[in-house]
C-alpha cells in the first residue's frame, strides 16, 4: 500500500465537493439592487437574516441590558428611581426621556429584541430546511480525482472491485457512517450532529428570547410578613409590596392560601460562627383554590413551596412582642403581636406601636398613643451594650418609649408602620421631668404617668417574611439554556466529514483501491480516521505484489518490504503525502 502526493490542490474542485458539508448560507458579493420597493425589501431581508447581523444584534442586546443593571428601574424599585431623580437634576430628566428607568420595556430595547428574533428565525428556517434535505438524501458520489483531497491513500490488491466495495461498505457502516455504493466507489458521511448542534443552539436562543420576554411581561413578585398564627391569601390587597410585568393582571395570580403555624430557627452556640443560623424553617398549612384540601409542609431557605408556576420563598425572620394596652379607664384598646424589624445579625429589633382609635387619657379625653419599641432577644445585662447578644430568645427584653398626641395618620400621606412621626407627639414624662422609658421582661407592665393607662409585655411570637414569585417561562428558559450549551458543544467538538473508497480494475487486471477523506475544517482526525479505515480494508484486501521480471534465486533472502504483500500500510498524512 502506498500514498501519493496531493500535489497542487485545485481549490475549486474542493469547494464543489465540500460545499454541502455546511448549511451556512452562501455569502455572495454585495450587489445593491436597482431602485424599487421589492428590490430594496429583498436586500434588507438578506442583510437582516445574515449571521453577521444576527451576531451584531446579539452584541447590541447585551450592551443595551447594561443600563438595566446599573440604573434603578421603575418596575423594581420606585423609591430608588424617585431618589435618583431628586439627587440628579440634570441626568434624571435625560434618563427619563431615554427610557433608562424602564430599559426592558423601552422602545429601543424592544426594537433590538424584535430584530434579533426575526434575524434568528430568518437564519434558522432555510438552514433547517436545507439540513433536512441533506438528511433525506445520500452522501454525494466520489469526485473524479481523489488525489486532490486533503487525506488520500491508494494501493493495489488482487481482490475484485466488488469485494473491496463490499468490505468498505461494511467497515464504514460499523463506524456509524451513512454509506452507499455510488458507481465504482463507496460514498460515506459522518458527523451530522455538528449541524444538528448548530441548529439546536440557534433554536434554543429563540426559545430563550421568547421565554425571557414572556417572563418579563407576565411576571409578578410580592412580599408578605406573617406572624405565627396568621395567614395569607394570594390576592393583591394581602401583599405588603407588589410589582409585576407590563401585561400582568390580578387575574393571573394563582389561587392559594397558607397559614404560618410555627417558625423554628436554631443557631451556632459557640466558636467563630456563633449566632450563625443552622436551621430556618416555617411550618405552614396551605390549600390550593377556594375549596382545596389543606396540606402541611415546611418552607426552608432555598426550598420554596411551589404551587403551579408560583414559588413561595422564606426570605426573612424576626420577632413580634405581644402587647396589651389599657387606657385611663382600664379598657383594653390594643392587644396584638407587633412585628419589629431586625437591625443586626443578633436580631436586635425596632418598631412602633400605634393606637389611633378608642384611646382615652387619664382625664377621659380622646387621644392617640404611639410607642417606640426596641427589642433584644438576648439581653446581656446592665453592663453590656444595648444590643442583643444572641439571635435566639434566651433573655428577652422590650424597651418602650411612649408618646401621645397626633400620630399624623389622617393627613393622607403614606407612613411606615415601623416608624413614628413625632412632629405632633409629646413624650410622657415622670415626676422629675425625665422622659419615660422602661425595659420590660415578659409579664411586666409599664404604667403611664397621670393615669394614662398601662402597657403590658405578654410574650413573644416569631414572624417570617415570604416572597411570592410568579415568572412563567422560567422552565422554557432553563431548557433553552441547557439545549444551547449542548448544541454549542456539539457544533464545536463534532466534525462533519466524508470518506470515499473507489475500487476499479487496472490495465493489468489488478484492482486499484483509492481512499480519500474530506472534513469541513482542517483537523488531524480525518487522516487518522482514514488511516484506521484503510487498515481495516487492507486486512481484507491486502496489497498485491508488484510485477517483477527478475525472480530472486535465493529463497532465503529477506523479502523487499516495498513488495511484500504482508507489509504494514503506511500512515496517511493530512496532506496525503507519501511516506
Amino acid at each position: 500500500m502506498t500514498t501519493t502526493d496531493s500535489g497542487k490542490r485545485d481549490d475549486s474542485d474542493l469547494d464543489v465537493v465540500g460545499s454541502r458539508l455546511s448549511t451556512a448560507p452562501q455569502e455572495d458579493t454585495l450587489n445593491v439592487p436597482q431602485l424599487g420597493v421589492i428590490g430594496w425589501a429583498r436586500w434588507f431581508w438578506r442583510q437582516l437574516t445574515s449571521m453577521r447581523v444576527a451576531l451584531l444584534l446579539l452584541f447590541l442586546l447585551s450592551l443595551a441590558a447594561i443600563p438595566g443593571s446599573l440604573i434603578p428601574q421603575s418596575g423594581q424599585d420606585e423609591t430608588r428611581v424617585a431618589d435618583f431623580m431628586k439627587r440628579h437634576d440634570t441626568l434624571g430628566p435625560i434618563y427619563e426621556k431615554l427610557g433608562l428607568f424602564h430599559v426592558y420595556s423601552s422602545v429601543w430595547f424592544s426594537s433590538i429584541y424584535i430584530l434579533l428574533f426575526i434575524s434568528l428565525i430568518g437564519c434558522i428556517v432555510p438552514r433547517t430546511w436545507q439540513f433536512v434535505g441533506q438528511l433525506r438524501g445520500r452522501p454525494p458520489g466520489a469526485p473524479k480525482r481523489l488525489t486532490r483531497m486533503p487525506a488520500y491513500a491508494t494501493w493495489r490488491t488482487e481482490a475484485s472491485p466488488e469485494q473491496v466495495r463490499e468490505v468498505a461498505l461494511k467497515a464504514l457502516k460499523r463506524r456509524r457512517f451513512r454509506a452507499h455504493v455510488a458507481g465504482d466507489a463507496v460514498a460515506a458521511e459522518k458527523g451530522y450532529l455538528r449541524e444538528t448542534g448548530n441548529l439546536a443552539f440557534h433554536l434554543a436562543l429563540i426559545v430563550m428570547l421568547i421565554a425571557f420576554a414572556w417572563g418579563q411581561l407576565y411576571k409578578s413578585e410580592g412580599n408578605k410578613l406573617i406572624v405565627e398564627g396568621d395567614g395569607f391569601s394570594n390576592v393583591l390587597p394581602q401583599y405588603d409590596d407588589f410589582k409585576s410585568g407590563n401585561l400582568f393582571s390580578a387575574d393571573d395570580l394563582n389561587p392559594f392560601s397558607f397559614d404560618l403555624k410555627n417558625f423554628r430557627g436554631t443557631y451556632e452556640t459557640s466558636g467563630p460562627n456563633k449566632g450563625t443560623p443552622r436551621i430556618y424553617e416555617a411550618s405552614v398549612v396551605y390549600a390550593v383554590g377556594a375549596d382545596g384540601k389543606e396540606k402541611t409542609t415546611r418552607i426552608e431557605v432555598n426550598k420554596p413551596l411551589e404551587i403551579d408556576d408560583s414559588k413561595v420563598y422564606l426570605v426573612s425572620h424576626g420577632y413580634a412582642p405581644v402587647i396589651t394596652i389599657k387606657d385611663g379607664r382600664g379598657k383594653v384598646v390594643f392587644e396584638d403581636a407587633v412585628p419589629l424589624l431586625p437591625l443586626d445579625a443578633n436580631v436586635t429589633s425596632t418598631g412602633a406601636i400605634k393606637v389611633m382609635d378608642g384611646y382615652r387619657d387619664g382625664k377621659g379625653k380622646w387621644d392617640q398613643l404611639g410607642i417606640q419599641a426596641f427589642f433584644l432577644p438576648t439581653y446581656g445585662g446592665k453592663d453590656s451594650a444595648v444590643v442583643s447578644q444572641f439571635p435566639a430568645l434566651l433573655n428577652p427584653r422590650l424597651n418602650l418609649t411612649p408618646y401621645h398626641g397626633d400620630l399624623r395618620v389622617n393627613g393622607g400621606l403614606p407612613q411606615s408602620v415601623y416608624q413614628l412621626n413625632k412632629s405632633k407627639l409629646k413624650a410622657f414624662r415622670d415626676d422629675k421631668g425625665a422622659q419615660v422609658r422602661e425595659n420590660l421582661e415578659i409579664g411586666e407592665s409599664m404604667t403611664l404617668p397621670n393615669g394614662a393607662g398601662t402597657v403590658t409585655f405578654d410574650g413573644v411570637k416569631e414572624w417570617a417574611g415570604f416572597q411570592v414569585t410568579q415568572q412563567p417561562g422560567s422552565g422554557w428558559a432553563l431548557g433553552g439554556a441547557i439545549t444551547a450549551i449542548l448544541g454549542l458543544a456539539g457544533s464545536l467538538f463534532i466534525q462533519r466529514r466524508r470518506v470515499w473508497v473507489r475500487a476499479v480494475a487496472g490495465p493489468d487486471g489488478v484492482t486499484v483501491v483509492e481512499m480519500a477523506g474530506l472534513g469541513r475544517s482542517e483537523s488531524a482526525k480525518v487522516p487518522e480516521e482514514l488511516g484506521d479505515l484503510a487498515g481495516v480494508i487492507h486486512d481484507e484486501a491486502p496489497t498485491a505484489p508488484d510485477p517483477d521480471p527478475d525472480v530472486d534465486p535465493d529463497p532465503d533472502t529477506d523479502p523487499d518490504p516495498d513488495t511484500d504483500p504482508d507489509s504494514e500500510p503506511p500512515v496517511v498524512t493530512a496532506e496525503g503525502a507519501e511516506k
